[in-house]
């Protein structure tokens, strides 16, 4: 990206980061110029270092990136919002690990998405504000398939093409969208959705937040949705994420009942 530049600066949230050599550290970065990338922090891990404190995992920072021999190098670092609130809750923490591993399980170093990047930060902003930490995990997942090219298709039977009507039907990862009631069971794979579920879903699909908002998702119909989601993204990935596992344990922890992932 640094082209014939020595230097550059980024506007960046940190998605984790790795042990580099001796005292470094390999940073993995979604930026607002050039979407993700790798960098290296020389001597982030001495006690004496600087620019430690905001290169944490979740950090908002703007950066100066120097051309490096194999990677670009982080000279400077400066905070633009450590989103504090977020990281003294441990249910938020898992939430917000959860739209970061989704981020950088689909993407790949393949430049500038605006778009994606301001659906990362204004979800770790309404994380930290934290007044329904779960509506927005919702609402971050189906605009983010939006951004990902997955946008799930739930007005047309995605087998026989007809108009999806206002009944419980079936969602199929294999076909990226619904089926009515008719084809779902005849067709392997698919999960069943129930009509709130699929109102809900078109709901966040064409409303801002600030709109969608304005709907009440109890506790069973966010569990419905997150299967369903999981169940997508499980299929598109081929392989279980990591962090709703997590979430469920904590959960589970916290009010001693089991929660199941597999359902």
């Amino acid at each position: 990206m640094l082209g014939r530049e020595r230097s550059i600066r980024l506007e960046a949230v940190v998605l984790r980061h790795s042990d580099w050599g001796e005292a470094d550290r390999l940073l993995w970065l979604y930026t607002r110029q050039a979407g993700k990338m790798r960098v290296v922090a020389k001597g982030v891990r001495k006690l004496r270092s600087r620019k430690a404190g905001h290169l944490e995992p979740f950090t908002h920072v703007n950066l100066l990136v120097a051309k490096g021999r194999d990677l670009p190098i982080v000279t400077q670092a400066e905070t633009i919002d450590s989103y504090m609130a977020l990281r003294e809750d441990l249910t938020l923490v898992g939430y917000a690990s959860y739209i970061v591993e989704l981020l950088d399980r689909f993407t790949y170093e393949e430049g500038e998405n605006l778009a994606l990047f301001h659906l990362l930060t204004t979800t770790m902003e309404r994380l930290n504000a934290a007044p329904d930490p779960v509506f927005s995990v919702r609402y971050y997942e189906i605009r983010f398939l939006d951004q990902v090219g997955f946008r799930p298709q739930l007005y047309q039977c995605q087998h026989c093409h007809a108009a999806i009507q206002p009944e419980d039907q079936f969602f199929s990862a294999l076909l990226g969208g619904l089926l009515c009631s008719r084809c779902g069971p005849k067709l392997g794979g698919a999960h069943p959705i129930s009509q709130r579920a699929v109102r809900i879903l078109r709901h966040l699909q064409r409303s801002t937040f600030e709109e969608a908002r304005r709907i009440s998702i109890d506790a069973a119909a966010h569990q419905e949705l997150e299967r369903v989601m999981q169940y997508y993204f499980t299929y598109l990935l081929e392989r279980n994420l990591n962090t709703p596992a997590f979430l469920w344990l904590f959960q589970e922890s916290l009010t001693g009942r089991q929660k199941d992932p597999s359902r």
